[in-house]
């Protein structure tokens, strides 16, 4: 694994393509071959998915001449895992009812001073817009890739909030993967009930001759055409390495038009793979002085990085509190500055609580700003093949 300490150099050479340095690995293990896996007995029981997945042909009658070259073996895990919830039996009475986005004064304010001035007819023709944006076809699978510099910092929540939009407004399947397997909370975030499989067991089942079918069924179904690639199944230690990722993201980019990757946190190998890899990155940082002070180091580091990487580079300002110890956007501005984009995500009572996202509870500048961020790295993702 590279020296923590020098996670910057490790990642400039990713940027720039320069081979990595040699690595103790036999040429079968990179690549998914493992000798060890060959001597083992197959298992009796094969995985079940939950739809649509493929079963193996019919043997070779016995009086069938034996074939010159055997047929290639396809992969399988080596068990079926069993399901797991994501929130244990013991803790789901713990949980409080969901909290309007914003107080009920301030929604009252907002839809009386939309019904006496023009603000309805702009804000329909903005999201119509933003929507159109948002619905542009697509060539090849978009990747983008979320992640921070420290955890706390709002990553997940905006992966989410990504995820929702994008299914919400277009049409072809949008997947979400969770590249965070310690203990990462995605799962939670986007409502899923129950886990499987994971991207570590998908590594090892995933093949070039799936269908849409095959794969969907070892995913967690969301609403709107959204699907769910967890990272773990909620166990400490849970490791996820970087050939694995790599599998697993170059055979699933054909079927879905957007993926999203919530991301470990920098200096994270996988985290630095994948922002190698995807077409938009997203920085989510926290509006506090530290936060900005952090965020702002490593945008000034991106600098000496080939254009593209803080061209294609979004940072989100997050608030966890309603009134931020910083002047958030004169923060914004200076982070600007050094070329990244720059969002602010308003503070929201119900993104706050930390439970499942549920977007109708969502306060309308929080709504608004979301799909602005969706629009605004979905253009930056398509201006990179």
């Amino acid at each position: 694994m590279p020296n923590a300490d020098n996670w910057q150099g490790d990642v400039l050479r990713d940027m720039r393509g320069t081979p990595p340095p040699q690595r103790a690995q036999s040429h079968g293990a990179a690549h998914g071959h493992h000798p060890a896996q060959e001597q083992q007995q197959p298992p009796q029981e094969q995985p079940q998915p939950r739809t649509g997945a493929r079963t193996p042909g019919p043997s070779t009658p016995a009086s069938s001449p034996a074939p010159a070259t055997p047929p290639a073996r396809t992969r399988r895990p080596a068990r079926s895992p069993d399901s797991r919830p994501v929130v244990d039996s013991v803790l789901s009475g713990t949980a409080r009812r969901p909290r309007q986005g914003e107080p009920a004064a301030a929604r009252v304010s907002r839809a009386v001073r939309r019904i006496v001035s023009s603000s309805a007819a702009r804000e329909v023709a903005e999201i119509t817009r933003t929507a159109e944006r948002i619905q542009q076809p697509v060539t090849t699978g978009r990747q983008i890739a979320v992640t921070s510099i420290r955890g706390g910092a709002g990553k997940t929540t905006v992966a989410a909030l990504l995820g929702t939009a994008y299914a919400h407004y277009r049409h072809d399947p949008v997947l979400l993967v969770e590249a965070d397997p310690a203990l990462g909370s995605l799962p939670l975030r986007l409502g899923a009930e129950t886990l499987r499989w994971t991207t570590a067991d998908l590594a090892d089942i995933v093949e070039p001759q799936m269908s849409l079918l095959d794969v969907t069924g070892y995913l967690v179904q969301l609403p709107d055409n959204a699907w769910l690639l967890p990272g773990s199944q909620g166990r400490i230690g849970a490791m996820l390495d970087t050939a694995a990722y790599e599998r697993v993201m170059v055979a699933l980019r054909r079927y879905f038009g957007v993926t999203v990757v919530d991301c470990e946190t920098l200096p994270a190998e996988v985290a630095r793979v994948a922002l190698s890899a995807a077409q938009a990155r997203v920085l989510a940082a926290p509006a506090t002085l530290d936060g900005i002070t952090s965020t702002y180091a490593v945008l000034q580091w991106m600098q000496g990085l080939p254009r593209h990487m803080i061209a294609g580079t979004v940072v989100v300002l997050t608030s966890t509190t309603s009134r931020p110890g910083i002047d958030v956007e004169a923060a914004a501005e200076k982070l600007r500055s050094t070329g990244a984009t720059v969002h602010v995500l308003p503070h929201d009572r119900h993104l706050a609580a930390g439970g499942p996202l549920r977007t109708e509870l969502l306060a309308r500048p929080t709504r608004l700003a979301a799909t602005r961020l969706a629009a605004e790295v979905f253009q930056l993702s398509q201006k990179r093949r």
